[in-house]
């Protein structure tokens, strides 16, 4: 670990060094694959002529490459064999989406970022006792791969599980039989009762699938907090979702005490992209440059265009919101993950999600990002001394004899006392945060005061289950410019 610290400042300290030598390293391992004769990697120099030769890509303009892929072609966009595929949440042209995760990225890049986090950890905490228990790891599931039966497709949190040495089961729970149970109604149940009796120290996972698993527990042994059955836990590792909405309940409810940490990672299907690193900064993660991912970023203005500009590390600015463009050591190239990132500090490179480039509302030129609605959510839910579960937005579109607006549901552990004044909150929040938004509410002008239900507790997870999403890092889409999942959600709210 300390020789590994030595290596994450090095790339602090120069960290567009770091980025082009990882460039480099790519269009070298790159070269002779199809995808790298086709658009002629062997003339590449620099990185002006990689952007020139190489489109930027969605899921959607990139399946083709990768349908061949799943196919059992070899070769095709990367040199080594593929034989794992992390399957994530639909797209436009199908249900699911399959990212290739090659030898190289699971070894270069998420079990490197599994350490990594262990290693922050620890230099933030020195006199942690995390190797003295275990860790609970909330995985998905795998899955044959619809188009080639001999290599398997799931979660990228089940595919790194079936791939550990032995010796780290010795450190998690529960068992990977467990862990890696297709049904998640069964893996809860069994996990409640395995884990209930282990010393846990630690958490890994999406902060929603966190809740269900503790209260779940609680509930079983009649407990008011989790500390109540795990007495050393120290740490959440938490990703996937924004943990601004969690944060009161987990060191409120679930974990009442001022000893437990929380720690946020970037671990995407397409790989591990960054990692806080200092316990003190929340909401801001260090960004991982030597991990086999080389990064751009698409500015807002060039997100719908057909050829935009992207960014590199040198030419971005601080607080603007940018889409993320990897190419990375599975054999994507210039793919647009479809996550926005804001970067909070410069030299070192520090980001913080702030939304995903589909999951926005901006009808009336609002421009709503899922940072603002966090934000003041978790504002509305403090003022109402209220928890937060899950929520979801769309926008109620103008007619002949109405005005525009924003319909929210919110599933809260309790309903509020005063359902106007949390209303009411949440609007006067968003307007503080967002100027867009405030100039369309000025005078109710395009917008009005925001309509919210307060559904039963339950409803997400029905919606979830209906739809076959049930754990990994499945998680409802908080905001939408079109209102189909509002309105399924709504009915199953009755």
């Amino acid at each position: 670990m300390k020789s590994r610290i030595g290596r994450i400042e090095h790339f602090k300290n120069y960290p567009i060094e770091a980025q082009s030598d990882v460039f480099h390293n790519l269009i070298d391992r790159g070269r002779f694959t199809e995808f790298g004769l086709k658009h002629g990697f062997s003339d590449i120099k620099s990185i002006k002529d990689f952007q020139e030769r190489v489109p930027v890509v969605t899921y959607e303009e990139y399946f083709p490459w990768l349908e061949r892929v799943l196919r059992g072609e070899k070769n095709i966009t990367w040199p080594s064999e593929i034989t794992w595929f992390s399957k994530s949440s639909g797209t436009t042209n199908a249900r699911s989406k399959f990212i290739p995760v090659s030898e190289e990225a699971l070894h270069e890049c998420n079990y490197r970022g599994g350490r990594d986090i262990l290693t922050l950890y620890v230099e933030n905490v020195p006199n942690t006792q995390l190797f003295t228990g275990k860790s609970i790891s909330i995985n998905g599931s795998l899955h044959p791969n619809p188009y080639n039966e001999n290599v398997q497709a799931g979660d990228v949190s089940a595919i790194i599980t079936r791939n550990l040495p032995k010796w780290a089961e010795y450190f998690r729970t529960p068992p990977a039989e467990i862990a890696l149970l297709d049904k998640w109604e069964d893996k809860m149940k069994y996990m409640t009762r395995h884990c209930v009796h282990e010393n846990v120290v630690a958490m890994l996972g999406v902060p929603t699938w966190g809740v269900v698993l503790i209260e779940q527990i609680m509930e079983a042994v009649g407990a008011q907090n989790a500390l109540e059955f795990w007495p050393n836990f120290e740490v959440f590792f938490h990703g996937a979702v924004s943990f601004t909405p969690y944060r009161s309940m987990f060191r409120e409810k679930l974990f009442p005490s001022a000893s437990v940490n929380y720690m946020e990672s970037y671990n995407a299907s397409e790989g591990y992209f960054a990692i806080q690193d200092d316990l003190s900064l929340e909401d801001q993660m260090l960004l991982m440059l030597d991990y086999g991912v080389f990064f751009e970023f698409l500015p807002a203005e060039e997100w719908d265009k057909p050829f935009p500009r992207a960014l590199t590390l040198e030419e971005v600015e601080l607080h603007k919101n940018y889409a993320l463009v990897i190419s990375t050591n599975a054999g994507l190239w210039r793919y647009k993950i479809g996550d926005t990132v804001k970067f909070t500090s410069l030299y070192p490179f520090r980001i913080k999600i702030s939304g995903r480039t589909k999951h926005f509302i901006n009808v009336f030129g609002e421009e709503l990002m899922v940072e603002n609605a966090d934000q003041a959510l978790a504002c509305a839910c403090e003022e109402s001394a209220v928890e937060l579960k899950e929520y979801t937005a769309a926008p109620i579109f103008m007619s002949a004899d109405a005005k525009g607006g924003h319909e929210w549901i919110i599933e809260l552990a309790a309903p509020p006392k005063n359902p106007e004044a949390f209303t009411r909150t949440l609007d006067t929040r968003l307007r503080e945060i967002n100027s867009d938004y405030d100039a369309k509410r000025q005078k109710d002008m395009a917008l009005q005061m925001p309509l919210v239900h307060f559904c039963p507790q339950g409803t997400f997870l029905k919606w979830l289950q209906k739809n076959n999403k049930l754990g990994g890092q499945h998680k409802v889409p908080r905001l939408s410019n079109e209102r189909k999942l509002l309105e399924e959600i709504l009915e199953l709210a009755g």
